[in-house]
C-alpha cells in the first residue's frame, strides 16, 4: 500500500468523530440523548444541591419543616383569625399548609433556575455539558424538599382527621404527580427565559424577588378561589388568569376534597405551562451560545 493510500485511510478514520460539539442547533431542541448521556452529572447536580444547602446549618434538613409550618401559622392567623377568611369549611391551618407547600416548591424552582447562568458562570466557562442540566437538577433536588413537606402535610392530615374534621382525599389524587409536574415544568419554563434575560439585565434579578413575592398573593395560596369573584370581582381576573391559582386550588381539591376549578381553568394551565416551557427551551438555548460574552 503506498503512502497516499495509508493517508487516506488514517483521515477516513480520524474524521469518525464520537461527538460533535457545535453552536448550530435547531430552534426547538430538547437534547433527551444528551441529557441521558450525561445522567451521572445531572445526578452528581442533584446531590450537590440536596447536601450543601444547610451543609453548614445548626437545624439542618429541619428548615424544611420550620419554613411551611411557620408560613401556614402566619396566613392563619392573619387571613383566617383577623380578616375572618373563611375556608368552606376545613380546618384554616390545614388548609394554608396545603397551599404553602405547592406554592414554596414553585417559588424555590423558580428563583433558583433563574440565576443558572450568572451562578454557573465559571463552570460554563471551563467544561461543556448540556446546560440545561443545572436548570433540571434544581427541578428534582426540589423534589425532595417538597416531598418532606408533603409528609409533614400528610401528619397533620391524619391528626385533624383523627379530631374529627370534616376532610377527605378526592379521588382525583391519584393524579397529584401530573400536577405536581406541571408546576415543575411551569417554574422551570419560566426561570430559564429569565435567567436567559438575566445575563444582560441585571436588574431582572432583583425584580424577580420582588414579584414572586407580588405573585403569591393572587395565586389563591390563602385563600380559596371561589373568595376572589365574591369579594373582589373588579379584579378577578388578576387570578382567572393565573395557571398557579388553578394547580393550587385543584391540589386542594385532591388533598381536601374542597374546591372549585372549572374545565377552562385546568385546560388553560396546561396550555400555558407547555407553552412557557417551549419557550424557556427556546430562549435558553439561543442563550446559551453566547452568554459568556455578556454574564
Amino acid at each position: 500500500m503506498g503512502l497516499f493510500s495509508k493517508a487516506l485511510v488514517l483521515n477516513t478514520v480520524d474524521d469518525k468523530w464520537l461527538y460533535t460539539i457545535s453552536s448550530k442547533k435547531k430552534l426547538i431542541d430538547f437534547n433527551l440523548k444528551e441529557i441521558w448521556r450525561y445522567r451521572d452529572l445531572l445526578i452528581l447536580f442533584v446531590k450537590r444541591d440536596v447536601v450543601t444547602l444547610y451543609k453548614q446549618t445548626i437545624l439542618g434538613p429541619l428548615w424544611y419543616l420550620i419554613q411551611p409550618l411557620f408560613t401556614a401559622l402566619v396566613f392563619t392567623i392573619i387571613f383566617n383569625k383577623v380578616a375572618n377568611i373563611q375556608t368552606e369549611g376545613i380546618p384554616p391551618f390545614l388548609f394554608n399548609l396545603a397551599g404553602v407547600s405547592i406554592w414554596n416548591y414553585f417559588n424555590s424552582c423558580l428563583t433558583a433556575t433563574s440565576d443558572t447562568f450568572k451562578t454557573n458562570a465559571a463552570i460554563f466557562g471551563k467544561v461543556y455539558f448540556p446546560r440545561i442540566i443545572v436548570p433540571l437538577s434544581i427541578i428534582i433536588s426540589n423534589l425532595v424538599k417538597f416531598g418532606i413537606q408533603i409528609l409533614i402535610f400528610i401528619a397533620f392530615y391524619l391528626y385533624y382527621l383523627y379530631e374529627g374534621a370534616n376532610i377527605q382525599i378526592d379521588g382525583s389524587v391519584v393524579l397529584f404527580p401530573v400536577l405536581v409536574i406541571l408546576m415543575g415544568c411551569l417554574g422551570l419554563g419560566l426561570g430559564m427565559i429569565i435567567s436567559s434575560l438575566v445575563t444582560k439585565y441585571r436588574d431582572l434579578k432583583f425584580l424577580v424577588t420582588f414579584g414572586v413575592q407580588l405573585l403569591m398573593y393572587v395565586s389563591a395560596v390563602m385563600y380559596p378561589l371561589s373568595l376572589v369573584n365574591e369579594k373582589l370581582p373588579k379584579y378577578a381576573w388578576l387570578v382567572e388568569y393565573n395557571p398557579l391559582a388553578y394547580i393550587i386550588e385543584t391540589a386542594r381539591i385532591m388533598l381536601l376534597g374542597e374546591g372549585s376549578v372549572t374545565t377552562f381553568g385546568i385546560v388553560y394551565t396546561i396550555v400555558f405551562v407547555l407553552f412557557t416551557l417551549f419557550l424557556g427551551i427556546i430562549i435558553f438555548n439561543r442563550t446559551e451560545k453566547s452568554f459568556i460574552d455578556t454574564v
